[in-house]
């Protein structure tokens, strides 16, 4: 054997003679009686590779083949086992002596406590026992995770049985795992000379642990000096607290765990706080103390791992609400240990000797606590709340990560709901948070956290599409925005100042500004100015963001209240926008250019989006003064639209361009002023976008501008009576702009019929996705408007519309094209349907019907990649649309689409494990159920009360089946998405239209859908919704229960095989005839639970085994 292993493992060794080796291997394993030759072979050699092996025999035995094997057998395996752990525990290596460990509790998984009655009281005498503590407790640990959390080869039965056999055990447990830690604590503390005073410690530490926990005893058990272990003593410890860790992770909280091992978990936190360790092996330098200074770190972690399990957990009982607030102020005494501030370290330096891993636990503890349990525990009067716990919060400069952001977005959040619900006033809050917002936009700020924040990456794009940077700002403006919530004034106030200061820097640089032969400079060159600017530059960015982000606190109800200072800000933003407009700081020569330009145009963009974010105020300002004194409003406006009016050009950094962009959208979207179309600086840019000579905007910016035009004449005005709103003159000025954005397009409808050489129409496809992204955009932000504004909006597309209709055929076979001209359809049929008018619409739908043949469908699908996908998607989305429009308008059409969907879309992707297209496909199905049910189930008012239940007249009954069918071939799919969403629409249909309950389902379709469902369940292939699976079964065997427990039930169990006869009886008399959805949904878990653990048995005995 240690021939064939070494063999096996040898570098030398081809495949094809390891895979002979494997099979000899697996043949050996399979013989009755291997587990001799194994035992001995465990006994005999010190090869890791047999050992391995060995243990794999053992472990594949007891796991899949115990049932067969004879009593005898069984006997010998769980007396040899134990007693070769016990004789060679200390000299085996750790991962065999732990695989040992591992078998020997998989047999006690199986025959604990009947045939196994001493295995948990040897794994407690193994841990009294000081010879044996460690392997006691490795056992421990093991019998944990295997046992109180067991894999799905066990029975639901024996699964509940081992839980309550682990509970009762838990109190003695406990009690071993207390004395363990403390006697080792107390050993070593009474041998520990008691140092002097440290000069780090303070000298008011004593007074402030007694005042946090009101205890002067306590506050000595926590002040005492941190004892040295001897490494065999840590290593106990250290699986102490693993044991412990885990334990916590599934024992309910009771008085169990008690306050002495509360203490004496708090003790070893301790550990990761005293850096005296790591600096003993630093001074030393030897890779002993190393390695001493590692494990004292850890024995802290592993503490706090502890300690976090507790806090994880959101039911509490009353009872243990005490044992938590006493948590809470230990852990703030440590945290306040390690923040605190004085003349030998400062908080960053200590931190820094500290393990990073202890600092993620203590921040994770935060998380916690302020995510969980602060309304649990505020109202003590001994918690530390306000002065205490927050400012450690916000001094607490773990990282300048965004799990610290987190911590701080999770206090204020947890601060405002205690607010909500508490009879506490705000005063009692008020300095914390003040101080905690001095904090945030102080490490938001350059000038005074350079160091850290120029570490965060501004680069790299997370699957937020945020960098590093700004999530990690966005999160901090969030804590901003809270505390502006709960304390409007204090936050205007502390920000406001700090955001004048950095735009003083900012309006100084005109007089550096000097004139060269290229253009203009700025005469800022010595390198330390330059970085102080660059500084500053980026403070003002991120205060321009914070100042944006507070605009909703201005708005609504406190309007009045809060004008003056919004009106400050306001008044700010228009200044500093023109200015940067005026002078071009966005275009200037600097002497850093790879830093400062960025830097400036940054801070341009972003006063841009600020103002921007008050463009609700403004209209709220607008309608409060529009009939009197409105002149401040219109100079507020009219220099907010010439800082826009330079920046839309094509030379203008796109950042830039789109800001200034997104600015006049939103003045002609939600200001609306009357005005607006009568300022030169909006004619200018009318100018601009209609002149055919000048050079077009890039994209993006072009759809901005054109909606933001389209909207200054379709949106209404506010605050004038419907005859004052010159719709006659808009509609006119309306159809120019879109004649002359469609000009180039519209003589396309000319040329289509011809063919076209390959540069023309490259031309051709240029036009018609710029045209066709304008229209669309400015179709989409008016569909929810008024219906004037949609009629003058479909007047002036009219004739762009019937081109893009002649176009179509054209193109049919240009994927790219067809996807563009049926997005533009789409948006048009969820916007303007009404006003295209019924003909028109019907032609349009008759032309796509026409032209996607099961031909086209199978070219785009199956040779077009994923282009062709999406253009028959947008398809069956204009589909979508159709059949819920109400009425009868669109009903002739129901039969055409349903036989385009489920004769010539199904067959195709129907037997595809490809998810394309298929989403789609089943919500128009959906669709033509849900908004069309009486064109399959006809039924009247009269009938429904006479016969008391409607037993509708079935029309289109094939159509409907084959529907049903398709939904239920999905569920036999590998798609957890498609499964999911099909499943939810069949949940919606019973809700809304009591599907289920229908004759046809009922009687033809019912079952099957609940065997379907079973069955994924057994298989578990989809097991991340076993929750909604259980309801929907649940609902469906609910329109019959009879009948479920009487007939399909049977019938399930069986047709199932892998299980006896025998085995198929318990199975059926477990599942309770219960009619709650709980309980039903239970029995069907334990089923498939019970259903697979059988057949895992029947597979693994030997053959020609008797079954009782």
């Amino acid at each position: 054997m240690s021939f064939l292993m070494t063999e096996f493992f040898h570098n030398c060794t081809t495949n094809e003679r390891k895979r002979e080796i494997e099979e000899l291997l697996n043949n050996f394993a399979q013989q009755i009686g291997a587990w001799r030759f194994c035992l001995y072979f465990l006994s005999s050699t010190r090869n890791d590779y047999v050992m391995m092996y060995s243990l794999t025999v053992f472990e594949n035995l007891i796991n899949k083949m115990w049932l067969g094997v004879p009593s005898q057998d069984k006997m010998d395996i769980r007396s040899c086992l134990p007693k070769l752990l016990l004789a060679h525990h200390k000299t085996l290596p750790y991962f065999i002596r732990n695989k040992l460990c591992k078998v020997i509790v998989d047999i006690g998984r199986q025959d604990w406590p009947m045939f196994y009655h001493d295995f948990f009281t040897n794994i407690l005498q193994l841990i009294q026992s000081p010879v044996t503590t460690p392997l006691g407790l490795i056992m421990l640990k093991t019998t944990s995770e295997e046992l109180a959390c067991p894999r799905e080869d066990l029975s639901v039965a024996r699964k509940e049985e081992l839980r309550k056999l682990l509970l009762d055990q838990v109190q003695t447990v406990l009690g071993l795992l207390t004395g363990i830690l403390e006697s080792i604590w107390d050993k070593h503390s009474v041998t520990a000379a008691t140092p002097p005073p440290s000069p780090s410690s303070g000298e008011n530490g004593g007074d402030l642990l007694s005042s946090l926990l009101q205890s002067p005893s306590a506050a000595k058990l926590l002040n005492q000096p941190i004892p040295i272990l001897d490494s065999e003593s840590e290593y106990i410890c250290s699986l102490a607290l693993e044991c412990l860790a885990h334990l916590f992770s599934w024992i309910p909280l009771s008085t169990s765990i008690t306050p002495s091992l509360l203490t004496t978990i708090f003790h070893f936190a301790r550990f990761g706080c005293d850096t005296r360790a790591r600096k003993m092996s630093s001074v030393n330098g030897s890779s002993q103390n190393s390695v001493l200074g590692q494990e004292r770190g850890r024995l802290g972690i592993l503490a706090m791992s502890c300690i976090n399990e507790l806090m994880s957990k959101n039911c509490v009982p009353m009872e243990f609400e005490e044992y938590l607030l006493r948590m809470f102020q230990q852990t703030f005494y440590l945290l306040q240990k390690i923040t605190k501030e004085n003349n030998a370290h400062t908080v960053k330096s200590r931190l820094e000797e500290l393990d990073e891993s202890y600092i993620e636990k203590f921040t994770d503890f935060l998380l916690y606590f302020v995510s969980v349990h602060p309304r649990r525990i505020e109202s003590y009067s001994q918690f530390p709340v306000g002065l205490n716990f927050w400012p450690l919060c916000s001094n607490n400069p773990f990282t300048s990560n965004s799990k610290l952001t987190l911590l701080l977005l999770y206090s204020t959040n947890s601060l405002s709901s205690i607010l909500c619900f508490s009879s506490f006033t705000h005063g009692r809050y008020e300095d914390a948070l003040v101080l905690l917002l001095t904090e945030v936009l102080n490490r938001i700020q350059f000038r005074y956290n350079q160091a850290q924040l120029e570490e965060l990456d501004d680069e790299t794009l997370d699957d937020d599409q945020q960098t590093e940077w700004q999530r990690y700002l966005r999160q901090s403006l969030e804590v901003v925005a809270k505390v502006m919530e709960l304390l409007p004034t204090h936050a205007f106030s502390t920000l406001f100042p700090v955001l004048q200061d950095n735009l003083e820097v900012y309006l100084g640089l005109q007089q550096f500004v000097v004139t060269s032969g290229t253009g203009h400079r700025l005469n800022i060159t010595a390198e330390n100015d330059c970085r102080r600017l660059h500084c500053s530059l980026r403070d003002l960015s991120s205060l321009l963001q914070a100042v944006g982000r507070l605009a909703e606190y201005f708005i609504g109800d406190v309007f009045a209240a809060r004008f003056n200072d919004a009106l400050t800000v306001v008044e700010r933003l228009v200044k500093v926008t023109l200015y940067g407009s005026q002078i071009k700081l966005y275009n200037i020569e600097t002497a850093v250019p790879s830093v400062l330009k960025p830097d400036l145009t940054d801070v341009h963009a972003q006063s841009l989006a600020a103002l921007q974010a008050y463009s609700h105020w403004l209209a709220q300002f607008y309608s409060e003064v529009h009939r009197q004194n409105p002149e401040q409003f219109i100079s507020l406006v009219s220099t907010a639209l010439e800082a826009i009016t330079p920046l839309i050009s094509s030379k203008v950094q796109e950042k830039l361009l789109l800001s200034a962009c997104h600015l006049l959208v939103s003045l002609a979207t939600t200001v609306r002023p009357v005005f607006l179309i009568r300022i030169p600086a909006v004619q200018k840019v009318f100018n601009r976008i209609t002149d055919t000579s000048a050079q077009r905007l890039p994209d993006k910016a072009q759809v901005l501008v054109c909606r933001a035009l389209s909207n200054v004449l379709l949106l209404p005005w506010p605050n004038l009576p419907e005859s004052e709103q010159q719709w006659a003159v808009r509609s006119t000025n309306h159809a120019s702009l879109i004649s002359a954005l469609t000009r180039e397009y519209r003589h396309l409808k000319s040329s289509a019929i011809l063919p076209q050489r390959k540069v023309r129409l490259e031309d051709t496809k240029v036009i018609i996705h710029q045209t066709l992204s304008v229209l669309e955009d400015i179709v989409e932000s008016i569909s929810g408007e008024s219906t004037k504004s949609r009629q003058i909006c479909y007047q002036s597309l009219q004739e762009s519309v019937q081109v893009s209709l002649a176009l179509f055929p054209a193109f049919i076979h240009q994927s790219d094209v067809t996807d563009e001209m049926l997005s533009f359809f789409l948006t048009l049929f969820q916007g303007l349907r009404v006003q295209m008018g019924v003909p028109f619409t019907e032609q349009i739908i008759q032309t796509f019907l026409n032209m996607f043949t099961r031909e086209q469908l199978a070219e785009s699908i199956l040779h077009e990649g994923s282009t062709g996908c999406h253009v028959v998607e947008k398809f069956l989305k204009i589909l979508q649309v159709v059949v819920q429009e109400p009425g009868q308008v669109f009903k002739p059409f129901l039969p055409s689409i349903i036989s385009l969907c489920m004769e010539q879309v199904y067959p195709i992707i129907a037997e595809r494990s490809s998810p394309d297209v298929k989403a789609e496909l089943f919500e128009l199905l959906f669709r033509v159920l849900h908004h069309n049910w009486r064109y399959f189930f006809k039924s009247t008012v009269l009938a429904s009360v006479q016969r008391g239940i409607a037993e509708e007249q079935m029309e289109n009954e094939a159509q409907f089946s084959a529907i049903m069918q398709a939904f239920g071939q999905s569920f036999l799919q590998p798609d957890i998405h498609l499964f999911k969403q099909n499943l939810f629409y069949l949940e919606t249909l019973n809700t809304k239209q009591k599907l289920y309950h229908k004759k046809i389902f009922r009687t033809t379709m019912l079952f099957q859908f609940v065997n379907v469902l079973l069955q994924v369940l057994v298989h578990k292939s989809h097991d991340l919704l076993q929750e909604e699976i259980g309801i929907a079964i649940y609902n469906m065997a609910s329109v019959d229960f009879d009948s479920f427990y009487s007939a399909f039930l049977t019938e399930f169990l069986a047709s199932c095989d892998g299980v006896d006869s025998n085995q198929k009886n318990v199975l059926g008399r477990n599942f309770k005839m219960d009619r709650d959805l709980p309980s039903f949904t239970q029995n069907v878990h334990r089923l498939v639970n019970d259903l697979r653990y059988y057949r895992l048995c029947n597979d693994s005995l030997p053959p020609g085994t008797v079954k009782l």
